[in-house]
């Protein structure tokens, strides 16, 4: 395993890519977007919505009540003069700070949904997420998807907008960045890593209730537009959080998030934490990596800073949520041990004193 010259990305990132120059596709990225010619871009989206005027809702995007799609809604709507309808699918082991965001969000000025799908089911998807694919939260972010285009088709909205394209943004498939639209394929193989249509078959449940986890029939799904934001502007999660927090009523951790030196992220649900804890065990990097990667491509800080963040941030064991994550898996310690273990990289990690330690040097 190496690191980025630039920023900090691992080359067991999936998907990830470098240059001669050692600097990976992320940093590449950011140095490309100085150069794209952001208003013809977003004359793109201009049209399409002077083309597709609706009586309700011009676009969906989802959000959580977070910085990001928070954002993204204020800019839209102040920008283009249209009027998104703001989607939220309620998170497993939702946090009271991500509902207090919420509210503020609704609150601000924004038409919103609050979307529920079958508990059982999502709690089933999000384990055989966990057990099968290493991604604790699976369900959830299935019925991200599934969902919203779910109800764009019954409400006739044919343009769903999304935050970031994180594989462009972050490092990994760079295939859509020069695409201002994506299609469920680049769904399943990328974000669902190709594990969709095999557990969804395992799920045990009747077809109305898996309604919320189920795509479209293909003829309804050539209707609707799928975007990211960031194909429109240059993307920037601190500006994100400043607007989001000025005009949205955003509000911050009172202590950094679990894994990472940040604490204005990710703050709607638990098994977030879980899921970076995993990243970490099974590719090296956590989400201090991450969050330094950000911080260091927008030059807010020096490789050096980010190294020493990392050190202190990425083995972080998310030991409050742990007795959660078994009352809402309904398994026990062992069993859930067993799952992780499962997914660790031994290359990269040796069990000591019953704790899962790295073995590669971070530099």
């Amino acid at each position: 395993m190496f690191r980025c010259n630039n920023c900090l990305n691992t080359s067991t990132r999936p998907r990830i890519s470098f240059d001669k120059r050692g600097v990976c596709n992320a940093c590449q990225w950011a140095e490309e977007k100085k150069n794209i010619n952001w208003s013809k871009r977003q004359n793109l989206l201009k049209n399409f919505f002077k083309n597709n005027k609706k009586k309700n809702y011009d676009c969906i995007i989802p959000v959580s009540g977070g910085k990001d799609g928070s954002y993204v809604s204020y800019k839209v709507k102040k920008k283009f003069n249209v009027n998104p309808l703001c989607i939220t699918v309620r998170p497993p082991l939702e946090l009271q700070l991500g509902g207090e965001n919420l509210n503020s969000f609704i609150n601000s000025g924004f038409e919103h949904l609050h979307v529920t799908p079958n508990k059982s089911v999502m709690r089933d998807l999000n384990f055989l997420g966990f057990k099968y694919m290493g991604f604790p939260y699976y369900g959830w972010l299935v019925s991200i998807f599934t969902s919203i285009l779910n109800i764009a088709a019954s409400m006739n909205i044919n343009l769903i907008i999304y935050a970031e394209d994180g594989e462009v943004e972050y490092g990994g498939s760079t295939e859509t960045k020069n695409q201002p639209f994506f299609n469920t394929s680049y769904q399943k193989k990328i974000y669902f890593e190709s594990g969709y249509n095999k557990l969804i078959k395992k799920i045990k449940a009747k077809e109305n209730e898996k309604y919320f986890f189920l795509f479209p029939e293909d003829k309804i799904l050539k209707k609707i537009k799928t975007t990211h934001w960031s194909y429109f502007e240059n993307w920037d999660p601190y500006r994100n959080y400043l607007i989001a927090k000025k005009y949205c009523g955003l509000k911050e951790n009172q202590e950094t998030n679990s894994g990472t030196f940040t604490n204005f992220a990710q703050n709607d649900q638990a098994l977030y934490a879980l899921h970076t804890y995993m990243m970490y065990l099974k590719f090296g990097f956590g989400r201090a990596t991450q969050d330094a990667g950000i911080e260091i491509r927008r030059g807010a800080m020096t490789r050096s800073q980010g190294l020493n963040l990392v050190k202190l941030y990425d083995n972080n064991y998310p030991k409050k949520f742990i007795s959660t994550y078994l009352d809402y898996y309904q398994i026990k310690k062992k069993d859930f041990d067993r799952i992780l273990d499962k997914w660790v990289n031994k290359k990269l990690f040796k069990k000591i004193k019953n704790i899962w330690q790295p073995i590669f040097e971070i530099k």
